[in-house]
């Protein structure tokens, strides 16, 4: 089970989630700033009513208590019987504002109830006006008293008006709205910088796995545009040089064929029966390795085509050749395994894995078992094996195992050097293990 990815890898998903926690952040600052100014506004205006209030009253507190107007402040020796909830944050903003319009006060208390105040006329009429059409007092009954002097109170009562509307849902739905304005179009961006280095990517991929790639088409910001172009170049160049070095090849396989072919002719001029057998099979060996280095040096650049084939059906045909030829080998029974490969390639790899189990552990047992998304087509044989600390070191090109196998005929080396290359231009791969009942057991591994 894989293991859940939070993180995108991809670099527009990087992008989108950055801005996305970006835009988060600045939001999260921003609600923390609104509230703090809306919790202010409320404050003050609860606040200001009542603080008007008592500097009014004070204003004219030297006329006689009677010709005071009602629903103002009125003037006690003593502070208020606290009635209801205090508000100590009122208090306060209530010390500052006094502070500021130059009466300072020596202490100020305020409590809430929930019963309004009796409403006057003229607030009637302005709530009328404000849009509340009921004309229902809102709020409960804030009672400010403030201490002027030693012992001398002013008291005033006001509406302490409604709890402000929440505007969660409001900054939920500005936020939707900013994420849409600013991530589309980062999107599209993104998309339009990620398409050209994506088909980049495959084409690199490609030719890594092939040895042929595709040209990619030049678009996208004028960045990833040289890019492309700076790749296409390397690509054409190195497909330059690939040919020029098939060309070469061609010329010294060519070159050499000539000679080893005189080589045949004047051997069997030989009149010594036993040392033209060995001339003719020195020759031989010099063909064989002469075509296992040309196939090595073009390995990835095969002009035979994929078809889907049946690879049990393959193998069959395979090892019935060297059964022909008396070789100890068999086939296993083996259920139906299509795969697109290059058959001949296949052919050639399987022909070397059997011949080295038959030359060097005496037998070849051929099988081909389906697997999970894979195929694999297994020759195993009765030898020594090879030791563990060797696998990797036998698989590179011009590598024998000297002793270790019994081997009593030298070869390049690059028998299993082709196999992997072959399997590397398939997508699969050569495994090598030792059996536990004795002997080697070399898999080619192929993509379903």
């Amino acid at each position: 089970m894989k293991r859940l990815r939070l993180w995108p890898q991809s670099l527009v998903g990087q992008i989108i989630v950055l801005v996305a926690i970006a835009l988060f952040v600045a939001q999260a600052i921003n609600f923390g700033l609104l509230l703090r100014e809306r919790n202010r506004m409320t404050l003050t205006a609860q606040t200001a009513p009542g603080v008007y209030r008592i500097v009014d009253a004070l204003d004219s507190r030297g006329e006689p208590p009677a010709r005071l107007r009602p629903g103002r402040a009125r003037f006690f020796r003593a502070p208020p019987i606290p009635m209801g909830e205090a508000r100590p944050e009122i208090e306060r903003r209530a010390l500052a504002m006094f502070a500021e319009v130059g009466f300072p006060m020596r202490s100020v208390q305020v409590f809430e109830e929930d019963r309004p105040p009796p409403m006057r006329r003229t607030d009637s009429i302005r709530m009328r006006v404000m849009g509340d059409m009921r004309g229902e007092p809102r709020g409960g009954r804030l009672t400010m008293a403030a201490e002027y002097a030693p012992g001398k109170w002013v008291v005033t009562q006001t509406r302490a008006g409604n709890r402000a509307p929440r505007f969660g849902g409001w900054l939920a739905w500005q936020t939707l709205i900013l994420y849409v304005i600013v991530l589309a179009p980062l999107l599209w961006v993104g998309r339009r910088l990620a398409r050209p280095l994506g088909q980049l990517t495959r084409s690199a991929q490609q030719f890594a796995r092939t040895g042929s790639a595709d040209p990619v088409e030049e678009r996208g910001p004028g960045d990833v545009r040289e890019l492309t172009m700076a790749f296409n170049a390397m690509r054409s160049r190195i497909f330059a040089m690939l040919d020029e070095k098939d060309r070469m090849l061609g010329a010294i396989g060519h070159d050499l064929r000539t000679p080893l072919a005189s080589l045949r002719v004047r051997a069997e001029s030989v009149e010594d029966e036993g040392e033209r057998v060995r001339m003719s099979q020195t020759i031989d060996e010099m063909n064989r390795m002469l075509e296992d280095i040309l196939s090595l040096a073009r390995a990835g650049r095969s002009s035979e085509a994929a078809q889907k084939v049946d690879i049990a059906a393959l193998a069959d045909a395979v090892v019935e050749d060297f059964v022909e030829l008396g070789a100890p080998a068999e086939m296993a029974d083996s259920e139906r395994a299509v795969a697109s490969v290059r058959p001949q390639q296949i052919r050639r790899a399987l022909r070397n894995l059997i011949e080295n189990a038959i030359v060097y552990g005496e037998r070849a047992h051929v099988s081909v078992v389906r697997g999970d998304g894979t195929i694999r087509l297994v020759v195993a044989d009765d030898g020594p094996g090879i030791a563990e600390d060797r696998m990797d070191e036998m698989m590179e090109p011009f590598t024998r195992l000297e002793g270790s196998r019994n081997r009593e005929t030298g070869g390049a080396g690059l028998g299993l050097a082709l196999v992997r290359a072959i399997m590397a231009e398939h997508g699969g791969a050569l495994k090598l293990a030792n059996r536990a009942g004795g002997g080697l057991e070399a898999s080619l591994v192929l993509p379903v």
